[in-house]
């Protein structure tokens, strides 16, 4: 079985080569490991078999490769997408924040979605193999996220997710069209709605986010 593992601290990767060792996957395993989003890309980009990899196992938090526009392990995730439509997707994570999670969900629709303070060695161990199976593997933080923000569609829109994601990075309302396929006023428009979803009549950015985070999205 051809593994691929993107993460940027060695021992984890060699974590992570233990635990699939362990498994009851009944195969020999060759692993072939990288540690930015330039080396993966190239990678994924100049293979030339197409179901060369059954599983990827990529880290969220990766350096980014800036000249492809690409900045995190879900735009990894998204690419091998395109590439290896067999390929089973783990992304693994340090973030918790809900509204983090539900949009890697949303985005990449991986086999396996963990979040690293939810699991330990036997955790990951029982996770690899499931997903192997042809299951899907969330961990705790994960199913809660999903139920969590489920109920709450409309204010969750892909671009509504994103618009609280820059917010919540200190990006102010002013520049939010260079990073968004929006004008102005449309950003204006979605903040808006936002607002009446979140039941705020006057406020700022401040307190979008302060009633998102009650809501325990970030």
């Amino acid at each position: 079985m051809e593994v691929l593992i993107i993460d940027d601290h060695p021992i984890q990767i060699d974590g992570y080569k233990s635990i699939l060792s362990l498994s009851d996957i009944n195969e020999f395993l060759n692993i072939t490991a990288c540690y930015n989003c330039e080396e993966a890309y190239k990678i994924i980009t100049t293979s030339q078999n197409r179901n060369h990899f059954a599983l990827a196992v990529i880290d969220y938090s990766i350096p980014p490769y800036e000249d492809q526009n690409i900045f995190n392990g879900q735009d990894i995730a998204r690419l091998m997408q395109m590439y290896f439509l067999e390929t089973k997707i783990v992304i693994i994570t340090s973030h918790t924040e809900a509204i983090v999670l539900y949009n890697i969900l949303k985005k990449v629709n991986p086999q396996g979605l963990l979040v690293k303070s939810d699991i330990d060695g036997e955790e990951l161990l029982d996770a690899f193999s499931e997903i192997t199976k042809g299951n899907y593997y969330f961990s705790e933080s994960v199913k809660k996220a999903k139920k969590l923000l489920i109920s709450k569609e409309e204010l969750l829109d892909t671009t509504n997710r994103k618009i609280i994601e820059l917010l919540a990075q200190g990006i102010k309302t002013k520049n939010l069209p260079t990073h968004l396929a929006l004008s102005q006023s449309a950003v204006e428009k979605r903040k808006s709605i936002i607002k009446d979803v979140l039941g705020i009549t006057k406020g700022n950015d401040e307190d979008i986010l302060r009633e998102v985070r009650k809501l325990g999205l970030l």
